[in-house]
């Protein structure tokens, strides 16, 4: 209410009124005022994960300089001497240049086999103690395995990469953040890493439909569906806009995974979308956010991006070692971000890149101890946006639980996947996203600053030390032949 005098002929009159729209001036009605620029986090309306397979931090990043890489001499020779039973001595971490791996096991059991109570030198024994990957560990210069160990015989768990190999991811450090205190959530395979992705947690539960029933368990095995709350909830229930990308050769179809795909090649591994599985999932009737990977191209090129994505490859573009080359896998992540940046949504979005679980490679930190289930081993991770820091180093502990954090934090007011609070109880022994150590990924962003422009790179350039800055690939986004 405001106080103000009006004059009349005869009187000072006092009038009291109360508050009124403003007078548009001559020839402005129904103009109204702008509304507030967006400030922080509210700059960002788009998500997206982009998730790959089976790499340690060590084996992609263990060299880039001024991140937390393989420990070294006063003159530059690596400290570090694994421990070959093999070979009876030691070895040490090599560069290699073949995009044909075989990496090693990668379940709970090797886990805590490579971690060997912080010691980090079980890597070389867990593929020994492998029958899947132990032949050229024991025949390391016999014909077909040379071209897959090291100048000392060494498995390539021990092999790294750098620029030469991987401009692309190389070159993502260079102008935006890099983060090498990321670790896997759970110290496990790939089923358990998806489930944390999507919901902080991994379990078992002696009754399917029964929240109540779930325990924590690392070593987690397929089941019919997961009925604990997962973050498709909490979207659903704000209606928030998101999708799970998978590859165009998984079949939809499927009230319930596994089933037959459509191309094995071009599918995605249902350890590696556990969210089909979420009793919540049905409940809400949301299976149709699950998507194929031409579909986020679609969405990316047409300005059409859900607010929280997660893009999760086919196997031939995965980057999972102990199969084929990881090149197309490589190209598609390119892909992936290019079709982003040359889109309308650029402008409003952050891409976090990330994989999966260590793939047996070798990585000299210890991952911190949260609870019975993690964390596990460094993974790489890349955040590339207009408003991330350039050329920044994030060396705070991290997990996917930031991931889920953030989306929380921008678009759910700060809820948390809380029993106590979110609704949904289940029987999550804590809340992963208030772990005290969690770092915070606001900090690998500036809102500040003027919105970096796009930076576009050929996908087909591994192998070649050079990110070819600019370069425009050949086709519509996710045109590549191995896609």
């Amino acid at each position: 209410m405001r106080l103000f005098r009006r004059l009349a002929p005869a009187a000072v009159v006092l009038v009291i009124a109360f508050p009124t729209p403003a007078v548009l001036p001559s020839g402005a009605e129904g103009v109204r005022p702008s509304p507030a620029a967006p400030e922080g986090l509210s700059k960002l309306d788009h998500l997206i994960f982009v998730v790959q397979e089976n790499r340690s931090f060590d084996h992609y990043f263990g060299t880039y300089p001024g991140a937390d890489g393989i420990p070294t001499k006063p003159d530059g020779s690596f400290s570090v001497c694994i421990p070959d039973p093999a070979l009876r001595r030691c070895v040490r971490p090599y560069h290699s240049s073949n995009p044909v791996n075989i990496g090693g096991p990668h379940g709970w059991l090797p886990a805590q086999a490579d971690i060997n109570h912080g010691r980090m030198d079980g890597f070389v024994r867990s593929v020994l103690d492998s029958a899947n990957t132990r032949e050229c560990a024991l025949h390391p210069f016999r014909k077909g395995c040379r071209d897959k160990t090291g100048p000392q015989g060494q498995p390539d768990v021990l092999a790294y990469f750098d620029r030469r190999e991987i401009p692309n991811y190389w070159t993502y450090a260079d102008e935006f953040v890099l983060q090498d205190g990321m670790f896997e959530s759970v110290d496990s395979y790939s089923l358990a890493s998806h489930m944390f992705l999507t919901s902080a947690w991994s379990a078992t539960c002696s009754d399917p439909k029964d929240p109540m029933s779930c325990t924590s368990d690392p070593r987690v095995h397929k089941g019919s569906m997961y009925p604990w709350t997962d973050m498709s909830y909490l979207l659903h229930e704000a209606g928030v806009s998101w999708a799970y990308y998978v590859g165009d050769g998984t079949n939809l179809d499927c009230a319930t995974p596994p089933c037959t795909p459509i191309d094995k090649r071009a599918a995605t591994g249902t350890s590696w979308m556990p969210i089909a599985r979420f009793l919540t999932l049905r409940e809400t009737q949301q299976a149709s956010n699950i998507q194929h990977t031409s579909d986020f191209f679609a969405a990316a090129t047409s300005g059409n991006l859900p607010s929280v994505a997660w893009v999760i490859p086919g196997h031939v573009t995965s980057e999972h070692p102990g199969g084929g080359s990881m090149k197309p896998g490589y190209a598609y992540v390119t892909e992936a971000v290019n079709a982003i940046m040359q889109g309308p949504d650029w402008g409003a979005t952050a891409v976090f890149v990330t994989w999966d679980d260590w793939g047996g490679f070798y990585d000299h930190v210890r991952p911190p101890n949260v609870d019975t289930c993690g964390y596990g081993l460094r993974v790489p991770g890349l955040v590339i946006s207009p408003y991330a820091r350039q050329g920044f180093i994030d060396h705070q502990t991290l997990s996917y639980d930031s991931y889920l954090k953030l989306i929380e934090d921008r678009f759910l007011g700060g809820q948390r996947l809380d029993p106590m609070t979110d609704g949904r109880p289940d029987s999550r022994p804590s809340v992963r996203e208030n772990v005290p150590i969690l770092g915070d990924l606001e900090e690998d962003f500036d809102f500040d600053q003027s919105p970096r422009t796009p930076l576009v790179l050929s996908p087909d350039n591994f192998g070649t030390g050079a990110a070819q800055v600019g370069a425009v690939p050949k086709g519509p986004p996710g045109a590549h032949p191995m896609r």
